[in-house]
């Protein structure tokens, strides 16, 4: 069975498609070997196909996987392997956007602040430095727009990665409730 991840988790609509292509990789690298959740989720994807109804699509989709020896326990821990993947791309996505916001959005406020301390030192000689003064207040006023697009990319970049992490893992957790349910 082919294991096109994106097309089992990234349809909902309005999710991130670079999300979507960074979660399933992760996931596609950490597939247990032999048939668990991810196979299970791919069955499930192609009866869902043939207008079959949710109860009976998890019954046959697991009455067919346990032929292989899958058993619900085993969906359940895999289920939860994945999930834990999930996790911890979040975690690591996390670490990566605050060094982010550090690298284009604190350093640019530092340079705002030595800059208006450079202001201050100047105004002393305002006659001389005119001049100079008004390219520093430029900067800063160039800096507080860069900082602002900055903070709105990665506020961007940041709700469309729980968007779609969230939308997958609810998908998930609703797997889980539906094998407690019908299995």
């Amino acid at each position: 069975m082919q294991k096109n991840l994106k097309t089992l988790f990234g349809t909902e609509h309005g999710l991130d498609k670079k999300s979507v292509e960074f979660l399933t990789k992760a996931l596609e690298k950490s597939n247990l070997p032999g048939f668990d959740y991810i196979e299970f989720k791919q069955s499930l994807a192609a009866l869902s196909q043939m207008n079959m109804d949710e109860a009976t699509a998890f019954k046959s989709a697991f009455a067919t996987a346990s032929t292989v020896g899958l058993t619900k326990n085993k969906l359940l821990e895999t289920a939860t392997h994945y999930q834990g993947i999930l996790d911890k791309e979040k975690a690591q996505f996390d670490a990566a956007l605050q060094k982010q916001v550090e690298q284009r959005v604190a350093s640019k406020q530092q340079e705002v602040e030595k800059l208006k301390a450079q202001i201050a030192k100047h105004q002393e000689k305002i006659e001389q430095l005119e001049a100079q003064i008004a390219k520093y207040q430029s900067t800063i006023d160039g800096a507080d727009a860069q900082i602002n697009e900055a903070r709105a990319k990665i506020d961007t970049t940041r709700q469309s990665f729980e968007h779609t992490h969230q939308s997958i893992v609810n998908q998930i957790s609703k797997d889980v409730e539906n094998i407690n349910k019908y299995l």
